[in-house]
């Protein structure tokens, strides 16, 4: 058990952030094997198809994320510095590691850390290069609708944290993680004792790859971070099937109307619904337009996303559907 003791400094500087690279580094332990449970099944069996008929040498980024280990090398997930940073962003912080920075663990072979600390700008650059390539096989065609999840987790989190502090904020963050007094537990079989943030803040990171489990960076490093699963991680490569709901609103509101509604189980973007959906953006646009003045679904802006959710008055509609 990891004990993190909190001041109120603490409390005032943790925030939410989303980082393309570390989705970039766990989804390579899913593809290496570390997703026993089968829930990122549908995305791996499709990402090998497509890495294997690229024919890419993709080891100068494999070789430094080791399975079965947990450890992950630190230069290899810089803490972002913004809520939604880019990867060109966070692969220019990768590409400036200094040589001093470059940790390894005994899981990486030794050869690789070797090339890697004998030129790092070389080294480094190469590795860039072979995650951008990664990028685009792996995550690149999914990122919307992993990007979505993420998001509403994020906007999620943040009205609990409006609603009831930090206490309601942790205590519903995931199973492995409970607030108690002004110290975060999180249940680490691999590691333990307190820790403290000295007026840091804690950096929260939903992530699409990690689930069951939890990560975090606590020791060294310009930020102690902490990643867990998101909200709703079981659906998201999920196939939608129909519900009794779903056809008994078809008949009030119409099957497009009422296919949105359904699908707006977590806060979702009008590019992800149409994807979803199999309707225009623009039709999803006007049906959505239609729902909000109707009093059904609301909007808010995550960074240059506008994501839409049901409102309570919609949450009631399909109650009581539920219940007919």
């Amino acid at each position: 058990m990891i004990e993190i003791e909190f001041t109120p400094e603490d409390v005032a500087r943790t925030r939410f952030v989303v980082s393309p690279l570390w989705e970039v580094i766990v989804s390579v332990r899913v593809l290496k094997g570390a997703d026993e449970l089968g829930i990122h099944r549908v995305w791996s069996e499709q990402v090998r198809a497509r890495v294997a008929a690229a024919r890419v040498d993709l080891t100068p980024l494999t070789d430094l994320v080791p399975v079965p280990t947990r450890a992950i090398a630190g230069f290899l997930t810089p803490p972002p510095t913004t809520p939604l940073t880019s990867l060109d962003v966070e692969l220019a912080t990768l590409r400036a590691t200094t040589p001093e920075s470059l940790t390894t663990s005994s899981a990486i072979p030794p050869e690789r850390m070797a090339a890697l600390r004998a030129d790092p700008d070389r080294e480094l650059g190469r590795l860039a290069e072979t995650i951008e390539t990664y990028w685009e096989l792996a995550l690149a065609p999914y990122w919307p609708q992993i990007l979505t999840l993420l998001q509403g987790d994020v906007s999620f989190r943040a009205r609990r944290l409006v609603e009831g502090g930090a206490r309601h904020l942790f205590n519903d963050l995931d199973p492995q993680v409970t607030w108690d007094a002004g110290t975060l537990h999180v249940q680490n079989r691999f590691t333990g004792g307190r820790r403290t943030l000295d007026g840091r803040g804690l950096l929260l990171m939903p992530s699409a790859f990690v689930w069951p489990r939890v990560f975090s960076s606590l020791d060294g490093g310009p930020q102690p971070t902490l990643r867990y699963p998101p909200r709703g991680i079981g659906t998201l490569w999920a196939t939608p099937t129909r519900t009794a709901e779903y056809d008994a609103l078809a008949g009030v509101l119409g099957r497009s109307r009422a296919t949105l509604l359904a699908e707006l189980t977590a806060p979702a973007s009008t590019t992800d619904l149409a994807r979803r959906t199999g309707l225009t953006p623009g039709g999803v646009s006007q049906h959505l337009s239609a729902l909000r003045a109707a009093g059904l679904v609301g909007a808010h802006r995550a960074g240059r996303t506008v994501l839409y959710a049901r409102t309570q008055a919609a949450e009631t509609l399909l109650a009581a559907a539920r219940s007919a």
